[in-house]
Protein backbone atom coordinates (compact mmCIF):
# COMPACT_ATOMS: atom_id res chain seq x y z
CA UNK A 1 0.00 0.00 0.00
CA UNK A 2 2.82 2.44 0.79
CA UNK A 3 4.41 2.07 -2.64
CA UNK A 4 1.03 2.38 -4.35
CA UNK A 5 0.40 5.65 -2.52
CA UNK A 6 3.91 6.76 -3.45
CA UNK A 7 3.26 6.03 -7.13
CA UNK A 8 0.08 8.13 -7.01
CA UNK A 9 1.94 11.04 -5.40
CA UNK A 10 4.67 10.73 -8.03
CA UNK A 11 2.13 10.85 -10.84
CA UNK A 12 0.46 13.89 -9.28
CA UNK A 13 3.79 15.72 -9.02
CA UNK A 14 4.85 14.78 -12.55
CA UNK A 15 1.58 16.20 -13.88
CA UNK A 16 1.98 19.38 -11.82
CA UNK A 17 5.52 19.85 -13.11
CA UNK A 18 4.67 18.83 -16.69
CA UNK A 19 0.94 18.90 -17.49
CA UNK A 20 1.71 17.45 -20.94
CA UNK A 21 3.83 14.59 -19.60
CA UNK A 22 4.41 11.74 -22.02
CA UNK A 23 3.00 8.27 -21.43
CA UNK A 24 6.57 7.04 -20.97
CA UNK A 25 7.21 9.54 -18.17
CA UNK A 26 3.90 8.77 -16.47
CA UNK A 27 4.54 5.03 -16.59
CA UNK A 28 8.08 5.56 -15.28
CA UNK A 29 6.64 7.58 -12.39
CA UNK A 30 4.26 4.74 -11.57
CA UNK A 31 6.84 1.98 -11.97
CA UNK A 32 10.00 3.50 -10.51
CA UNK A 33 9.38 1.69 -7.17
CA UNK A 34 7.78 -1.42 -8.67
CA UNK A 35 8.16 -4.31 -6.19
CA UNK A 36 10.67 -2.25 -4.18
CA UNK A 37 10.13 -4.43 -1.11
CA UNK A 38 11.91 -7.31 -2.86
CA UNK A 39 15.30 -5.63 -2.36
CA UNK A 40 15.47 -4.31 1.21
CA UNK A 41 18.08 -1.75 2.19
CA UNK A 42 19.68 -4.21 4.61
CA UNK A 43 20.52 -6.53 1.72
CA UNK A 44 23.43 -4.15 1.01
CA UNK A 45 26.24 -3.00 3.33
CA UNK A 46 25.75 -0.06 5.68
CA UNK A 47 27.15 3.35 4.84
CA UNK A 48 27.02 5.67 1.86
CA UNK A 49 28.73 3.26 -0.53
CA UNK A 50 26.25 0.48 0.29
CA UNK A 51 23.36 2.91 0.03
CA UNK A 52 24.45 4.09 -3.42
CA UNK A 53 24.94 0.51 -4.63
CA UNK A 54 21.45 -0.35 -3.31
CA UNK A 55 19.92 2.62 -5.14
CA UNK A 56 21.67 1.72 -8.41
CA UNK A 57 20.55 -1.89 -8.03
CA UNK A 58 16.99 -0.72 -7.44
CA UNK A 59 17.00 1.39 -10.61
CA UNK A 60 18.05 -1.63 -12.65
CA UNK A 61 15.56 -3.91 -10.90
CA UNK A 62 12.62 -1.50 -11.30
CA UNK A 63 13.44 -0.83 -14.95
CA UNK A 64 13.70 -4.57 -15.68
CA UNK A 65 10.42 -5.36 -13.91
CA UNK A 66 8.64 -2.49 -15.66
CA UNK A 67 10.00 -3.68 -19.02
CA UNK A 68 8.63 -7.18 -18.39
CA UNK A 69 5.14 -5.87 -17.65
CA UNK A 70 5.15 -3.43 -20.56
CA UNK A 71 6.40 -6.13 -22.93
CA UNK A 72 3.70 -8.55 -21.78
CA UNK A 73 0.97 -6.04 -22.63
CA UNK A 74 2.39 -5.21 -26.06
CA UNK A 75 4.39 -1.99 -25.79
CA UNK A 76 7.14 -1.52 -28.38
CA UNK A 77 10.81 -2.01 -27.55
CA UNK A 78 11.38 1.69 -28.24
CA UNK A 79 8.69 2.69 -25.74
CA UNK A 80 9.99 0.24 -23.14
CA UNK A 81 13.56 1.45 -23.62
CA UNK A 82 12.46 5.02 -23.00
CA UNK A 83 10.62 4.08 -19.78
CA UNK A 84 13.73 2.20 -18.62
CA UNK A 85 15.95 5.21 -19.36
CA UNK A 86 13.70 7.46 -17.29
CA UNK A 87 13.51 5.00 -14.37
CA UNK A 88 17.31 4.57 -14.41
CA UNK A 89 17.69 8.36 -14.54
CA UNK A 90 19.91 8.26 -17.60
CA UNK A 91 21.04 11.74 -18.61
CA UNK A 92 19.76 13.47 -15.49
CA UNK A 93 20.06 17.24 -15.98
CA UNK A 94 20.19 16.86 -19.78
CA UNK A 95 16.91 14.99 -20.29
CA UNK A 96 13.88 17.06 -19.26
CA UNK A 97 11.73 13.99 -18.55
CA UNK A 98 14.37 12.38 -16.35
CA UNK A 99 14.75 15.70 -14.54
CA UNK A 100 10.99 15.90 -14.04
CA UNK A 101 11.00 12.41 -12.50
CA UNK A 102 13.87 13.42 -10.20
CA UNK A 103 12.09 16.63 -9.17
CA UNK A 104 8.92 14.66 -8.42
CA UNK A 105 10.92 12.14 -6.37
CA UNK A 106 12.53 14.90 -4.33
CA UNK A 107 9.20 16.67 -3.78
CA UNK A 108 7.46 13.49 -2.63
CA UNK A 109 10.38 12.83 -0.29
CA UNK A 110 10.14 16.32 1.16
CA UNK A 111 6.39 16.00 1.63
CA UNK A 112 6.44 12.53 3.16
CA UNK A 113 9.87 11.82 4.62
CA UNK A 114 11.43 15.11 5.63
CA UNK A 115 9.94 15.26 9.15
CA UNK A 116 11.00 11.66 9.96
CA UNK A 117 14.45 12.24 8.50
CA UNK A 118 14.98 15.34 10.59
CA UNK A 119 13.76 13.57 13.74
CA UNK A 120 15.99 10.56 13.08
CA UNK A 121 19.21 12.31 12.07
CA UNK A 122 19.03 15.80 13.54
CA UNK A 123 19.71 19.06 11.79
CA UNK A 124 23.38 18.58 10.86
CA UNK A 125 22.96 15.39 8.85
CA UNK A 126 19.58 16.56 7.53
CA UNK A 127 21.26 19.73 6.24
CA UNK A 128 23.73 17.61 4.28
CA UNK A 129 20.95 15.42 2.86
CA UNK A 130 18.82 18.43 1.91
CA UNK A 131 21.73 20.11 0.14
CA UNK A 132 22.28 16.96 -1.92
CA UNK A 133 18.55 16.72 -2.62
CA UNK A 134 18.21 20.33 -3.74
CA UNK A 135 21.35 20.05 -5.87
CA UNK A 136 19.65 17.27 -7.89
CA UNK A 137 16.58 19.41 -8.57
CA UNK A 138 15.88 21.83 -11.39
CA UNK A 139 15.25 25.49 -10.62
CA UNK A 140 11.49 24.85 -10.97
CA UNK A 141 11.67 21.80 -8.72
CA UNK A 142 13.52 23.79 -6.05
CA UNK A 143 10.96 26.58 -6.36
CA UNK A 144 8.17 24.04 -5.81
CA UNK A 145 10.05 22.64 -2.80
CA UNK A 146 10.12 26.06 -1.17
CA UNK A 147 6.38 26.40 -1.74
CA UNK A 148 5.48 23.09 -0.03
CA UNK A 149 2.98 23.22 2.79
CA UNK A 150 5.23 21.93 5.56
CA UNK A 151 5.13 22.62 9.29
CA UNK A 152 6.65 26.06 9.88
CA UNK A 153 9.84 24.81 11.54
CA UNK A 154 10.48 22.38 8.67
CA UNK A 155 9.66 25.00 6.04
CA UNK A 156 11.98 27.50 7.69
CA UNK A 157 14.73 24.88 7.94
CA UNK A 158 14.33 23.87 4.28
CA UNK A 159 14.35 27.51 3.19
CA UNK A 160 17.50 28.20 5.20
CA UNK A 161 19.32 25.22 3.69
CA UNK A 162 18.09 25.89 0.14
CA UNK A 163 19.09 29.53 0.17
CA UNK A 164 22.33 29.07 2.12
CA UNK A 165 24.03 27.31 -0.70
Amino acid sequence: PRELAHSHMMTDWVLRLDPGASCELLLAARAHHLQRWKIPRDSYPDGRSGYLRWRTGLHTFHATEAAKVLGEVGYSEEFISRVKDIICKRNLRRDPEVQTLEDALCLVFLETGFRDLRNKYGDDKTTDILRKTIKKMSAEGAKQALALDLPKSDHDFLTMVATDG
